[in-house]
């Protein structure tokens, strides 16, 4: 077949078109891969080239110490070693290998490494793979030095300096103070709003107590530098080499702020040592004038040292099955029946009221009949007045005022010296404790009320249950003429350098609704319990010490004998528990003491002398004065009570009043 040129030349034509339009479409397609590399993604590919020489690690920074009213530390931060790894250059083959050698890992251990460390390998586009993961805290001087001297064989394989939170009184205070843990993946997605520095795996955090509380105060924030590095993940020091890496080069950490307690650990000390033969118990001091807390301590407690650095099961479990829950604090989280401390407030209600007067004479014959019931005394007291009962702590006297002044006038008063409501101390969860009314009664149980709930109800038990926060407050404003102060366990807060980022001052929660009339009425009956002859505490009682107080001895709810148990013990769990609720000194009170021994049997006998010990040594030892005696005097005038406060120039208010 004959093809002329111009055919020739038309073929010629359409394959060059066809050639033009695919080097622009190649071209075209180059040009948006570019655009890819370099403007879509060149950000993250950029960053991932720098990674590779250039590397960020991260400086930790030192948690704010805790220290007492006296400047002791509390809490701190101790230097120690930490092994960090970065997944991307570390040699999950021999170098782990060697590491797990080192380290002297168990197999359940190495195999937790190894899956934090996969977890970061499985996505080639996770940038955490970068990133430290701290795998083994407070490294021992031998394995310190091991891994130093074969660095060569370990790449990705990091020596950390890392403060360590320390606890130098061990067990004290512990509760309140608390401890820290590693953070879950909870804490991570949902960190603490206030918190500037995001947690990261391997942190840790405050769990509880004030370390909870004021977790971002202390925590402080992390600071970082660069520098680069090979292949390998070995530190370069080459001046080409440093030019790859872009200002800042370095960003120094934040300490976190210092926090300074209103604790005194002289004094804690003295509680600690006061508990001793008792295996669970708990104390709260408090200055009366302020609210400020001055020692607080639930027993059996823990060594926050252990928790922080890390439980072993066996460590765990033995926390886990005491039988006196080590990991409750006593003096906020439980609440309990209180018993005889709660009559003076029974017997506010009734002064108040003017259903009774100091003058008025009731007679105990050991009981009181109430319908079908016995309601009994611990023994007939014969006639006696309002005063006498509260020192002798009788019990038909309590029914006789339970009778005539109801259950919702004793809840009234009660709830206006702060029980039935959280006090707001806030460093652990509390417990709201329990003041029944009727319409509580009516709302639980339908139309079962009977009066015999109020008789119950006016000496502490009953549904009545209190916290040690809740009496320890409510004790202090009967010392200090009617004011009710918020409890308070920090005085401020301060930088590093010592300048005052926060001053925290009494808080007022009410003038009790109470008169003065009635408080001395009733201090002069806590008196008669230590002092007088016939009162509940006189055996436990001083000469060194005056202290106005109140025995209890709270029933508890009868327990089945368990598998295991031995008489002995069976016994012992089924013991009542003893109060002893006291201010000192009697005639011009500066501290209230709350103590609770749990199944110590009378209160009297058991609660009375570690919180008459607390208060003698309390002055003896963390408060000593030359100028006035402790012991109380027996006149009229040595008795007399301060004025109470008020907050302006106006009459304060009492119970009349407001009947008015």
């Amino acid at each position: 077949m004959y093809i002329s040129s111009r055919s020739e030349l038309s073929e010629f034509r359409r394959r060059y078109r066809w050639m033009r339009l695919f080097v622009v479409l190649t071209f075209l397609v180059l040009v948006g891969r570019l655009v890819q590399l370099q403007i879509v993604d060149g950000r993250e590919h950029r960053d991932e080239s720098i990674s590779n020489v250039v590397r960020k690690e991260w400086i930790p920074a030192v948690r704010g110490r805790i220290f007492d009213a006296k400047g002791r530390v509390i809490a701190t931060s101790i230097p120690s070693h930490a092994v960090a790894v970065i997944p991307h250059y570390f040699d999950t083959g021999k170098g782990f290998a060697r590491l797990v050698e080192f380290l002297g890992l168990s197999e359940a251990d190495a195999e937790a490494m190894m899956a934090k460390i996969s977890e970061r390998l499985a996505n080639p586009k996770d940038m955490r793979r970068f990133q430290q993961i701290t795998v083994a805290d407070g490294i021992s001087q031998e394995q310190l030095a091991a891994i130093k001297s074969h660095e060569d064989e370990l790449p990705g394989v990091q020596i950390l300096d890392v403060p360590v939170r320390y606890y130098p009184y061990g067990n004290m205070a512990s509760h309140l103070i608390g401890y820290m843990n590693e953070v879950n993946a909870d804490d991570i997605k949902k960190p603490v709003a206030t918190v500037e520095d995001p947690y990261r795996a391997s942190d840790r955090i405050g769990r509880s107590g004030l370390e909870r509380k004021f977790e971002a105060e202390l925590r402080g924030v992390r600071g970082w530098r660069k520098k680069t590095v090979d292949a390998r993940g070995l530190a370069l020091t080459s001046e080409e080499a440093e030019t790859l890496v872009i200002e800042p080069k370095l960003q120094e950490p934040r300490p976190g702020s210092d926090i300074t307690l209103t604790i005194d650990m002289g004094l804690q000390k003295i509680v600690d040592e006061s508990l001793r033969g008792h295996p669970s118990a708990a104390v709260m001091v408090m200055d009366v004038h302020s609210g400020r807390i001055l020692a607080a301590a639930s027993k059996p407690s823990f060594d926050p040292n252990l928790i922080t650095r890390g439980l072993t099961a066996e460590e765990n479990r033995a926390l886990d099955e005491n039988p006196f829950r080590p990991r409750i604090d006593k003096t906020i989280y439980e609440n309990y029946f209180p018993g005889s401390v709660f009559k003076p407030f029974t017997a506010m209600a009734a002064l108040e009221e003017g259903i009774v007067t100091s003058e008025d004479v009731f007679h105990c014959s050991g009981f009181h009949e109430f319908g079908r019931r016995t309601f009994r005394c611990p023994k007939p007291h014969g006639d006696l007045t309002l005063r006498e009962g509260i020192t002798v702590s009788c019990n038909v006297l309590f029914y006789n005022l339970a009778e005539m002044t109801g259950m919702d006038r004793i809840a009234k008063y009660a709830r206006e010296f702060g029980f039935g409501a959280r006090t707001g101390a806030g460093y652990n969860s509390e417990a709201a404790g329990s003041i029944p009314t009727r319409a509580w009664y009516d709302e639980k149980f339908p139309g079962q009320f009977r009066i015999g709930f109020t008789l119950n109800a006016a000496i502490g038990q009953g549904n009545t249950k209190v916290t040690l926060m809740q009496v320890v407050s409510a004790y202090s404003a009967i010392a200090n003429g009617g004011t009710l102060y918020r409890p308070q366990v920090i005085r401020r807060i301060e930088t590093p350098e010592g300048d005052v980022v926060k001053e925290f001052h009494p808080e007022i929660v009410r003038r009790t609704a109470v008169s003065q009339r009635s408080l001395d009425l009733i201090m002069e009956a806590l008196t008669g319990v230590v002092e007088d002859k016939d009162g509940t505490a006189y055996g436990a009682r001083d000469p060194r010490v005056s202290v106005a107080g109140k025995t209890g001895t709270a029933q508890v709810a009868r327990r089945a004998r368990q598998p295991g148990d031995d008489m002995q013990r069976f016994y012992y769990m089924n013991r009542d528990h003893a109060w002893f609720a006291a201010v000192t000194p009697a005639a011009a009170p500066e501290i209230a003491i709350v103590v609770l021994i749990e199944h110590g049997g009378a209160g009297g006998e058991n609660a009375a002398p570690v919180g008459i010990e607390i208060a003698r040594r309390y002055f003896d030892e963390v408060a000593p004065r030359e100028e006035a005696p402790l012991v109380a005097e027996k006149n009229d005038k040595a008795r007399q009570r301060p004025k109470r406060v008020v907050a302006d120039e106006t009459e304060a208010v009492t119970a009349s009043t407001h009947r008015r």
